[in-house]
């Protein structure tokens, strides 16, 4: 008898567990694992994993010699805002001081904050909000995303790395969809504010200055993991009340043609040892949040008619990565974090696409 999805996915996630213990965590991994419990019905989990993150990562380093919250706030205050000075990523490594010179591989290992880590936070702070009823989780990812508006924008430009006291850039150049990640989080919490009755940090000014940085014609990307976050984003555009149809067919388009690019190269006819399952797995993700979008403009509906001709793909990439002998290759071990949460929502997306 097949074992079923949901059973696949607790065996992930279980192991996720045991590897990581109370102490480990890692930004990215932890908001897609919050999202996978929520959607295994056990939402005690998620709320301990929030809890375990906020007072880990929403804290200095043990190896840093400044103490306390990120925020600088006194203890109780900060365990109200536990997101009000923004979450460190969890690398392995300390972040580079501020004399220490730039090394491009290094940066890769240090601490610090990523925008587009703070985006999948406030969304899995988000999604708990929802599936609680608690306007508490929704409040901090509001103040999340506006601490990280303030200093991240620098003018036109957001930096994609800033130390972890948000003081100063660690990598000054921009990531491709940063400021359509920003825009596209205030518009879903904005929504969520609306269906709660709940309020918070004023959004306004940062939704519009991200919208002002979007440039639709440099969207697309052959990424796999990048045209999986356009297909989610185009996911939470639709879902607004006052849905942008521009945006959205510009979010439908880039990712299409992403896909194209993508599916020309010969990634997907490799061995598993020289695969990247969690750029895989991002982009089966973001397949399986088409079908969610409805109620559309025909325009639309012309371009989610051509996406659903790669459907396909999404089984294509889950089955490859369910294999036993795929996740005991190198490249499987080296990330097999993210690998297990990511292949656990593609089992189970209920709860990340809430």
């Amino acid at each position: 008898m097949p074992i079923s999805r949901t059973v696949q996915a607790t065996a992930l996630m279980n192991r996720f567990v045991e590897r990581t213990g109370d102490s480990r965590r890692y930004l990215w991994t932890d908001a897609f694992a919050v999202c996978n419990w929520i959607a295994l019905g056990e939402r005690e989990r998620a709320l301990r994993l929030v809890e375990r993150v906020h007072r880990v990562l929403g804290h200095h380093r043990p190896d840093d010699a400044r103490t306390g919250w990120l925020s600088g706030l006194a203890d109780k205050d900060g365990e109200r805002h536990p997101t009000r000075g923004g979450l460190r990523i969890g690398k392995p490594l300390p972040e580079r001081g501020p004399d220490e010179p730039f090394d491009e591989r290094l940066e890769w290992e240090r601490d610090g904050q990523y925008f587009h880590y703070l985006t999948k936070w406030a969304h899995a702070l988000d999604v708990t909000a929802r599936a609680t009823g608690r306007g508490l989780f929704h409040e901090w990812a509001r103040e999340l995303v506006a601490v990280a508006a303030r200093h991240f924008i620098h003018g036109d430009w957001m930096y994609w790395k800033m130390s972890v006291d948000l003081a100063r850039p660690l990598v000054a150049s921009m990531g491709q969809h940063d400021p359509l990640d920003g825009l596209v989080t205030c518009r879903a919490l904005e929504a969520t504010a609306a269906a709660l009755g709940v309020k918070g940090a004023d959004l306004s000014e940062a939704a519009a200055r991200f919208a002002a940085m979007i440039e639709p014609r440099a969207l697309a990307t052959s990424d796999p993991l990048g045209i999986g976050g356009l297909l989610f984003d185009a996911l939470r555009v639709a879902r607004v009340a006052d849905k942008d149809g521009a945006l959205l067919d510009g979010l439908l388009a880039a990712a299409l043609s992403g896909l194209g690019r993508y599916l020309a190269q010969p990634d997907l006819r490799a061995p598993a040892e020289r695969r990247l399952a969690f750029r895989e797995l991002g982009l089966a993700i973001g397949l399986g949040a088409l079908a969610a979008i409805d109620g559309v403009r025909p325009s639309t509906r012309a371009l989610l008619d051509e996406l659903a001709r790669h459907a396909p793909l999404r089984d294509q990439i889950e089955s490859f990565w369910l294999h036993d002998e795929h996740r005991e290759t190198r490249s499987w071990i080296d990330h097999e974090d993210i690998n297990d949460v990511m292949l656990a929502t593609c089992l189970v997306p209920a709860g990340f696409l809430l």
